[in-house]
């Protein structure tokens, strides 16, 4: 049987309402039955984004504060709550068309958080968890590396995941992230001491996306 194929396109720095519009773009065609699968990977500049269950009271730094550093908030369509994407971290956004993965949501959430935990454990020898019918997510420990959320319109996925590994992790403090105020997060530099090569970092994500899916890629530049 011919293994399934999926594009990966990086798209470098971008801000996160041109990302959004790709995302939205790509959406459709595939609820159309156009077009492939497709893995965006991406790393936006400072945003806040809020969920479908997103609170405003998660946001914890003044309005003034976030306006002075041009730094934008987004409520979006997305599960979960409040979420900080911003350099030095990779974010994923998977178009997939369910329909041709077994309709399954958890499985594919559960997926994604394979990816990342087979990732950690055979590139660095970190044991990363999941918690299953508890919160999404990669854990080490009770701080958070890889956040998850999803929307799946017509059988479609979009937004994904955000995986922080040269992240600046005092921007989490202008929010409660996720809305869990007793957990924290954490990234590949602190846990190793030093920056780590994003660049490689994700073609390791792309890789490890498509051993777990079981997919073949299709490596493409915008």
């Amino acid at each position: 049987m011919e293994m399934k194929k999926i594009k990966i396109i990086n798209l470098g720095r971008m801000d996160y309402q041109e990302a959004l519009k790709i995302q939205e773009d790509l959406l459709a065609k595939r609820q159309e039955g156009k077009g492939m699968d497709t893995l965006l990977l991406v790393e936006h500049p400072p945003v806040i984004t809020l969920g479908r269950r997103g609170k405003y009271s998660n946001i914890i730094v003044p309005e003034e504060f976030l306006k002075a550093n041009n730094i934008k908030i987004y409520e979006i369509s997305r599960g979960g709550d409040v979420t900080y994407h911003g350099p030095g971290q990779i974010v994923g956004y998977p178009i997939m068309d369910l329909r041709n993965h077994g309709r399954d949501i958890k499985d594919f959430v559960w997926k994604i958080e394979e990816t990342f935990i087979r990732l950690l454990d055979k590139e660095f020898n970190i044991k990363a968890s999941r918690e299953e019918n508890k919160y999404t997510g990669v854990w080490i420990g009770d701080k958070k590396i890889t956040a998850i959320g999803i929307a799946v319109k017509k059988w479609v996925t979009m937004h994904g995941f955000a995986f922080n590994v040269n992240t600046n992790l005092d921007h989490f403090n202008w929010i409660i992230p996720c809305g869990l105020a007793d957990r924290g997060v954490t990234s590949l530099e602190e846990i190793l001491g030093e920056p780590q090569d994003l660049n490689k970092l994700n073609n390791l994500v792309a890789e490890y996306f498509c051993q777990v899916f079981d997919l073949v890629p299709e490596m493409e530049r915008l």
